[in-house]
């Protein structure tokens, strides 16, 4: 952390992405980072001349036994992990109605599962040590549930409350928790890591298909850098006080602190009947 001159580093899913290119700026810091991959033959170019300080590593985070090796391996070459950045994901797009149940699931077991498994694995380390950064890559969707990407959004909105608790449990131990949120990037997400239930229901056409077609047409033109984001990151784990959420791309920005501010103007506004609810008082 900030007060070590070379934290260790874990990152999934470095093969294409914000966790490669986290990953390349974290190498040229001179820090030592562990990267994975669900193939490490793609990430290890990744190490290429940081060997003495790097290792490439099978990790598919829905995979329990490879978890515990990474794990197991990273903290026996390095000594500890003081980040981590839980990165590894995708989209799964379709209509609620027209959600196919096996791809709900998958989407889940990666999004959701794997990165508690993985979390819990690295916990105990950072507990120990009474220190440690846990970087979850949630979403806009993290707080805004965009026609089609109703069940992307239920991924990414289970890692935001459970980011919740989590930091309110490591806290006290010394270990933070940021989530980050990003809007759109320039990642290729709609090419490599979406999958969708095109709809075939007339009525969803306006909201449904029209956005799934936007997010594909769009893909190679997003506003947001991911190397800039990539150094946001490594600024935010430098900090005493890193913020809880960080939303990235104005486009981001300004989607969800308008949801924000609607949402409290709503409940606001039905402040008496939320409070009637209670038990009269004596």
């Amino acid at each position: 952390m900030a007060s070590q001159d070379s934290p260790v580093w874990l990152i999934t899913g470095c093969s294409t992405g914000f966790g490669r290119e986290l990953a390349k700026l974290v190498i040229n810091r001179g820090w030592t980072v562990v990267v994975t991959g669900r193939d490490k033959a793609r990430v290890q170019d990744l190490i290429a001349g940081a060997e003495d300080r790097a290792m490439a590593l099978d990790l598919d985070v829905t995979n329990t036994g490879q978890i515990a090796a990474a794990v197991r391996e990273a903290e026996a070459r390095f000594g500890a992990i003081d980040v981590l950045v839980n990165n590894a994901g995708y989209g799964y797009q379709a209509s609620v109605e027209e959600g196919v149940d096996a791809e709900i699931r998958s989407q889940f077991d990666a999004n959701v599962f794997g990165l508690f498994a993985l979390t819990r694995a690295v916990l105990p380390g950072m507990r120990n040590r009474r220190k440690g950064h846990i970087l979850n890559v949630t979403s806009v969707a993290g707080f805004v549930g965009f026609p089609g990407s109703g069940y992307y959004a239920a991924s990414k909105h289970a890692v935001e409350g459970w980011s919740d608790a989590l930091a309110a449990e490591g806290g006290p131990l010394g270990i933070k928790v940021t989530c980050i949120e990003p809007g759109p990037f320039r990642t290729d997400w709609a090419g490599r890591s979406l999958v969708q239930t095109r709809s075939k229901i007339p009525d969803y056409n306006d909201t449904v298909t029209a956005r799934m077609k936007g997010i594909v047409e769009v893909s190679g033109d997003q506003a947001g850098d991911p190397v800039r984001a990539g150094k946001i990151m490594i600024r935010i784990t430098e900090i005493e006080n890193p913020p809880r959420h960080l939303v990235l791309g104005a486009i981001g920005y300004h989607t969800v602190t308008k949801k924000l501010r609607a949402a409290l103007t709503e409940i606001e506004s039905w402040q008496e009947t939320s409070v009637s609810a209670d038990f009269p008082r004596a």
